[in-house]
């Protein structure tokens, strides 16, 4: 299995999806750059997903990780399948 999409955590709130990009084209070619941001106000949440077209270009992307970007120590690690539960699980109880 190919592992070319990593998490970038510990951004600042302030950071563009083009800073983002920025950060991380000087080690290859990107499929995608998502900064996550807020649903209602559109400021980022302080993390993102960069999918590389090889994999050997997010593994050096890894040196990433604990670097100092405006004042933040980033995260950056290969980005885990998002687990599926149990469909139906989790919700509020009996209503009366």
């Amino acid at each position: 299995m190919q592992q070319n999409k990593l998490f970038v955590g510990n951004l600042a709130f302030s950071a563009t999806q083009a800073d983002v990009e920025a950060l991380f084209s000087d080690y290859g070619e990107l499929n995608e750059v998502r900064l996550i941001t807020d649903r209602d106000s559109g400021q980022s949440r302080g993390f993102a997903f960069v999918t590389f077209s090889a994999q050997k270009d997010a593994e050096s992307a890894l040196e990433m990780n604990g670097k100092l970007v405006n004042g933040r120590s980033l995260v950056v690690n290969i980005a885990k399948e998002k687990s599926k539960g149990r469909p139906g699980r989790g919700g509020g109880g009996r209503r009366y």
